[in-house]
């Protein structure tokens, strides 16, 4: 096995094809590229005084109050949220993975503006949403330069939970830049960090879409950014270990069982890390997927349900599974379930996390000398932090295991920690590549336990 990754290929350099000025919420998907393997571009900030990773979100009814809304309204209750509630307007949209030009009605709503404790060269946005058949979202970002300008209206996802026919197919958006920064997939990244520029603030917006004439809407419950400035760096400092001796229960689940499934759907197997991943904390938490929505699958298949996770993951524009804020959108769509991507400094953080019962899905690259027992090599491959033997060494749910069983795997602290939070690599032909820099998808209740709540607090997510 050469790689367990998905084709998913970490943090924004050039994109192949230019998007124009600005992007509006329906701006059309450009172009059937996907992206290749970008390298880090280079950083001259040695170091920092605050936290170099920021994650901001909007969830409270105050939350949503505090933004512009034109057509939408604040829903009370359990879980505050933003749903449709009179058409704004009404547009056309040409879905370029199905053909079709369908007219909708639309509403928007803006964030207030979120100035950066520390300026950033990178922004990843995530959602929690609930979209009906016949509804879909699209989330934007326009963040500001530390020159004074402004980035465009980027199109961070264009998202639905079904594929029906009266549904768009999820997707992101190709070609999208200024000459100053450009989206791969699911990242805004600045081109150039070397010459001191960085985004000190964005604002968010939402469009909600439904179809023309239906009271249906969609309704979103939490939306949100994590922005980051991290030096380039091949290797980390090795962290103490602190909360140790603690390994949760998470269902074991491998991806390479399904190799050749659903070809529509990027053919399972080592493409599926990621959905894999997802389900396994999804069913971690007691949530799982009805019978009736798995009656499509296959019933000779072992583990429908991640044949699910691949299905409602699947990002058409990308094509294939390791979207990041899809995997997040996706299992937030489970009962009371939230979900968030963002990145961790150190594994003390995922210490902390672990020890108050929130296992970790953590994003990571590295040739097979460099993570010991794997057995593999990948440009990028997600796995789950379920638990740190007494000496502090990582045990992770590996979903690149030939069968279920084998899923459960101990990897030494050491080469563990660099190969996750490094933001710079070398490749098997010694040419320099990006790493993750920490990134991770974090899904936990609505109603956490206060211990739970406490650590999230702690790390900036609320």
């Amino acid at each position: 096995m050469t790689s367990s990754a998905p084709r998913r290929t970490v943090l924004a350099a050039a994109l192949a094809v230019a998007a124009g000025a600005a992007v509006t919420p329906l701006a059309t998907a450009a172009g059937p590229g996907r992206r290749t393997a970008p390298t880090q571009p280079e950083t001259t900030t040695p170091h920092w005084t605050k936290n170099p990773v920021d994650y901001h979100a909007w969830t409270t009814a105050a939350d949503w109050h505090r933004g512009t809304g034109h057509g939408t309204r604040v829903v009370p209750g359990h879980r505050p949220s933003i749903a449709l509630a009179h058409p704004a307007g009404t547009t056309d949209y040409h879905d370029p993975h199905t053909g079709r030009t369908a007219t909708w009605e639309y509403a928007t709503w803006t964030s207030p503006v979120h100035r950066l404790p520390v300026p950033a060269t990178e922004a990843v946005a995530s959602w929690n949403a609930h979209t009906p058949a016949g509804t879909w979202i699209a989330v934007e970002l326009r963040g500001t330069y530390s020159d004074g300008g402004h980035t465009p209206w980027y199109v961070m996802g264009r998202w639905t939970a079904g594929d029906g026919d009266t549904d768009i197919r999820r997707t992101s958006v190709d070609g999208q830049k200024d000459g100053r920064s450009a989206v791969s997939t699911d990242t805004l990244a600045l081109d150039d960090p070397s010459t001191g520029l960085r985004l000190t603030s964005y604002e968010l917006r939402l469009t909600l879409h439904r179809r023309p004439g239906t009271t249906v809407t969609p309704t979103v419950w939490r939306l949100g950014a994590m922005a980051s400035d991290l030096p380039d760096r091949f290797e980390v400092p090795p962290s103490t270990p602190r909360l140790t001796g603690r390994e949760l229960h998470v269902p074991r689940y491998s991806q390479e069982i399904h190799k050749g499934q659903y070809p529509q759907y990027d053919n399972g197997g080592e493409a599926w890390c990621s959905p894999t991943s997802s389900q396994m904390i999804i069913e971690y938490w007691g949530r799982r997927p009805t019978r009736q929505q798995l009656a499509w699958v296959d019933p000779s298949y072992a583990d429908p349900q991640v044949c699910q996770a691949a299905r409602q993951t699947f990002d058409y524009q990308y094509n294939g599974c390791g979207n990041w804020p899809f995997n997040a959108a996706y299992a937030a769509t489970y009962h009371d379930l939230q979900a968030i991507v963002t990145r961790l400094s150190s594994l003390n953080d995922a210490e902390r996390l672990v020890h108050a019962g929130i296992p970790v899905i953590t994003s990571q690259s590295f040739l097979k000398s460099e993570l010991d027992g794997a057995g593999y090599g990948t440009a990028g491959h997600l796995m789950t932090v379920i638990g740190f033997t007494p000496t502090g060494d990582v045990i992770a749910n590996d979903p690149a295991s030939p069968d279920d069983p084998a899923v459960r795997r101990v990897y030494q602290r050491r080469q563990f920690e660099n190969i996750w939070l490094r933001t710079k690599r070398h490749d098997a032909k010694g040419q320099v590549k990006s790493g993750s820099g920490g990134v991770c998808y974090l899904y936990f209740p609505v109603d956490s336990a206060p211990a739970q709540r406490r650590v999230l607090r702690e790390l900036g997510i609320r």
